[in-house]
Formats: C-alpha cells, structure tokens, sequence
C-alpha cells in the first residue's frame, strides 16, 4: 500500500510541476537525491560486504502566497532505502505545513527537532557510518510536533520545536526541543556559524548542545560539545522510571574539511564518555554540481566491547 501511494505521489508531483509554469496557482519543487555506496563492514569482528543508500531521498515542496506578508508552505519527504530487500522501501520523512511571514514561521507535522536542526553542517559524515548519530543521542525527527521559527535579529535566530504526548516515541510526555543560532550553517552568508540548544524531555532524553562552525585559511573547521542524560523510560509494570539515577555524559566532536579544486578532504573525531569513540577521513571529488564520487574509512570503538568496528566505503552521489 504504502509503495502504490508514494508512486502515485511522484508521478502527482512530477505532473504538477510540470504544469506549473502555466498555472501560477501552487508551484511546487520535486527534490532529492541518491547516495549509494559499495561498503566492507567489520562489526564486531564479523565482516560482510553491502551495497547500502544512506538515506536517499525524494520529496515535494512548495509556497504560495496567500498575501503580501503571509506566505503557506509545505514538505513531504520519503527516504528511499535502495538495499532493502523488499518491495515497501519507502520510510517517512520530514512531513509539514506552516505559515511565514513578518513575525517568522510555524510548521506543524512531523519534523527535526530543534535541536537537530541546530547542528548546521558541522557533521561532515552525515547519513554514512560517521554520522554523529551513532554515539550522541538528539538526532530526533518527532512525528507530532509545532515548530516555531523567528525572524532574523542582526544573524541571530531563535527556534522552539513542541514534541506532542500523543507522539509514541514520547512515552506519554510532553517535551521541548529550544535553539539559538547565529550566521549561515553553510558559511556562504557568513565566516562563522554558531549555535546553543536543549532539549527538555525528548525521546526520554534532555540534552544540550553546543556548535561552532568557521571558515580559517581555505580550511572549514567545527567543533561540538553534548551532555545527556536519559530521564525516563517504561519498565515492567507500564511506570515511568529513571534507570540511570540522574547520570550525565559528556562528549565531543572535531571536524576539519580542505578544498583542493574538485576535492574536498574531511576528517572528523567524536567521543561520548560512556559509550566510545568514533574517527573518520575521507575524500569527495565533484564531477559536477549536483553529482559526486565520495570514499570514507570509519572506525568505531564502544566501551567494553573488545573488537573495533570498521568501515571503508566508496560511492556516488546525485542530487535532483
């Protein structure tokens, strides 16, 4: 069922834009990109070989002018998982409606988190075996959520994201993802990009976050700092109970990116004290602007596990 519809969302949307240049009334965008790679993963010394997308991805969006202040705006996104080996390999992303105007924006649907959102692009492995995911926790997409966006104030934004109750991954709880930002997370507006956030009861989480981000002689440099601790969980008897006695860990990550022509070098380090570190390097070399050829080495080591886990990967990338 679910394959049948997102054809049909496709084939909608690709039709719709189509049409959009001679019908003014909803323009919309058809978006995404492929990123397959060709992997040799060594998971706790056990060694397989796969050929994996990392959250490839399609999508719809679109904004229309309801006034001269007012503007309606919308996504609907679906990762594709290209090495599934089943037919229904569509999974739901980053799926919304808001307003925007003179006063910001709100969106409601499911959406990143603010705290996610705050990362900006200091993860160079996002989406591959780096990605800061697998050792931080925060890296949430809440399908029941209200965001709330400010304006500009001189570089600065502010963002609230509500995760509603009745979302299962909230146990019940209300939470609050906040996030103050400063510059361009793409660092083409601006040399630097910062940004502070929390997130108050998330997924069972609270987790705050640090982020900096620059440009310094051809080099592009990051840096993170996390502390979280896990409030609540279920146990047996359906209670709400803190398995972790109120503990806290700290981690951090270092990332540095140089661009030589149509390639791009990137190594990057994290740790999180009560779970292991992570370093990778790798290479992207541009064929074009939307399509480029990556390779990355990763290596993973978890507290109390005696085997390192090791990937090497080579790919390519298509954005459309």
């Amino acid at each position: 069922m679910m394959n049948v519809f997102c054809k049909t969302l496709l084939a909608s949307a690709l039709a719709t834009a189509t049409l959009a240049s001679a019908h003014a009334a909803d323009p919309l965008t058809v978006y995404g990109k492929l990123n397959v790679t060709a992997q040799s993963n060594d998971v706790n010394g056990e060694t397989e070989t796969t050929i994996q997308s990392n959250a490839s991805r399609f999508g719809v969006k679109g904004a229309f002018e309801l006034s001269s202040s007012l503007e309606a705006f919308y996504t609907i996104e679906y990762e594709v998982d290209t090495g599934d080996d089943v037919k229904e390999n569509f999974k739901a992303r980053n799926q919304f409606v808001g307003l925007r105007g003179g006063f910001g924006s709100i969106a409601v649907g499911r959406n990143d988190t603010q705290l996610k959102q705050s990362q900006g692009k200091v993860d160079l492995f996002n989406d591959l075996e780096g990605d800061i995911k697998n050792l931080f926790k925060g890296e949430n997409r809440m399908a029941q959520t209200a965001t709330y966006v400010t304006p500009s104030f001189s570089g600065f934004k502010f963002g609230v994201t509500y995760a509603a109750s009745g979302d299962s991954d909230q146990l019940e709880q209300d939470g609050y993802s906040v996030a103050a930002m400063y510059g361009d997370s793409g660092l083409k507006k601006s040399p630097i990009y910062a940004s502070i956030a929390y997130d108050s009861d998330v997924k069972g989480y609270e987790v705050a976050r640090a982020t900096v981000q620059g440009k310094i002689a051809g080099f592009k440099l990051g840096a993170m700092y996390q502390q979280e601790e896990k409030v609540y969980e279920y146990d047996e008897d359906n209670e709400v109970v803190n398995p972790f006695n109120g503990d806290s860990y700290t981690g951090y990550l270092l990332s540095a990116s140089y661009t030589i022509d149509a390639v791009v070098l990137k190594t990057q380090y994290q740790d999180m004290e009560n779970k292991g570190d992570s370093w990778t390097i790798g290479a992207d070399y541009k064929l074009g602007k939307p399509t480029k050829l990556l390779a990355f080495y990763t290596n993973r080591s978890y507290e109390e596990v005696e085997n390192d886990d090791k990937f090497i990967g080579l790919g390519i990338e298509h954005k459309f």
